[in-house]
């Protein structure tokens, strides 16, 4: 189902038009599945004008979409209609003719992203990050007949590099420039909004009066012999939308529901995986320092990290592998404490004076072998 920033119209030429406005991804305005969709719609040979306003998006939907546009073998035209910037401005770029607003604008900026994790974790995200740049350095240089190195040390440097039409053309990033109505907007964003309103609102036609011949060129109509059967179909069309309008909010109700029950399922499930750490950072399995690696690996694969933590041996404390006699053996402070705790309290040599067994009991536990007092 199309989204109001997406559609393809076909003028009375037979030529083909597509917008690509609104941001860019697999849950966004603009799809490389229904952008690819299109094209392939489209006759082989069809005049395709392709139409930009969006400010960028996912890179891997960007990239699927430059593909798309650059494999498809009809005639295609890009226009740059409003904003052109990130993605969107790279996927202008694919090598078909493109032609820019006057008012419109183009903007380039170093590929952006995160993730979460260890360093190693980070060091992959940071890579990833560098190869797609390395990506569409190589897409822009080509455009410009520059070396990708210069497009990274000029574009890729932390800013946002926006260009005007005439700086666009000169950059030799458009082939031509092509006048517009003139808009109120001076930013960016204002330039976004307006091109935006445009395709969700078309301007009304300056009277209301019925064109029964215009109204009869779509299907539902055809059959209409005058003004009256028009009328019982647009009754017809009526009463399905509130009919549409009621299954709608049925759908939004069972929604709201999914939301919640998900909602409640996920709760049960960090409850879970809480009480399994905690039990393992308990009985010494896990510390504080490692806890978060086996939490992530519980919300990868709960029976994976649930078999991890359950190959872990507890930490022994020496009470329970020896037993002393005496209430002064009893009374004494650092008996369930480990050997690092009792190092770091500076209390070994005090352990080994009083108590010898213990001191070796907990040596053992720590080495794996005698001591020699």
């Amino acid at each position: 189902m199309k989204t109001q920033f997406f559609n393809i119209e076909r003028a009375d030429t037979g030529a083909v038009t597509i917008y690509l406005y609104g941001e860019i991804g697999d849950y966004a305005d603009v799809r490389c599945a229904h952008v690819a969709a299109e094209l392939m719609a489209a006759a082989p040979d069809a005049r395709i004008d392709l139409r930009i306003n969006s400010i960028g998006g996912e890179v891997y939907s960007g990239i699927a979409i430059y593909n798309a546009i650059r494999n498809s073998r009809g005639d295609i035209h890009i226009y740059v209609d409003g904003v052109a910037a990130s993605m969107a401005g790279v996927i202008a770029l694919c090598g078909r003719p493109v032609s820019m607003s006057k008012y419109a604008r183009l903007m380039l900026h170093s590929v952006s992203g995160g993730c979460y994790g260890d360093r190693k974790e980070l060091e992959r995200c940071l890579q990833e990050i560098a190869a797609l740049e390395d990506s569409l350095a190589d897409i822009i240089a080509k455009r410009i007949n520059i070396e990708p190195d210069a497009v990274k040390a000029k574009y890729f440097d932390g800013a946002d590099h926006w260009m005007t039409a005439e700086e666009a053309l000169a950059g030799r990033f458009v082939d031509s420039i092509y006048d517009a109505d003139p808009i109120d907007g001076e930013t960016p964003e204002d330039i976004y909004t307006i091109f935006n309103n445009r395709l969700r609102k078309p301007e009304a036609k300056p009277n209301n009066t019925m064109d029964l011949k215009e109204l009869k060129k779509r299907a539902r109509f055809a059959a209409c012999a005058d003004d009256n059967a028009a009328l019982v179909e647009i009754d017809k069309l009526e009463a399905e939308a509130a009919e549409s309008a009621s299954l709608k909010t049925k759908v939004t109700d069972l929604e709201t529901k999914l939301q919640e029950q998900e909602a409640a399922i996920e709760a049960a499930k960090a409850a879970e995986r809480k009480a399994l750490l905690d039990a393992a950072q308990r009985d010494g399995r896990i510390n504080a320092a490692n806890r978060q690696t086996f939490e992530n690996i519980l919300k990868t694969s709960f029976e994976d990290g649930k078999a991890a933590l359950a190959s872990l041996k507890p930490r022994r404390s020496v009470m329970q592998d020896i037993v002393l006699s005496g209430s002064s053996a009893e009374s004494t402070e650092w008996h369930n404490k480990s050997w690092d705790e009792l190092d770091r309290a500076g209390r070994l040599i005090e352990l080994r004076d009083s108590a010898p067994e213990v001191f070796k009991a907990k040596f053992r536990e720590k080495f794996g072998r005698e001591p020699n007092l």
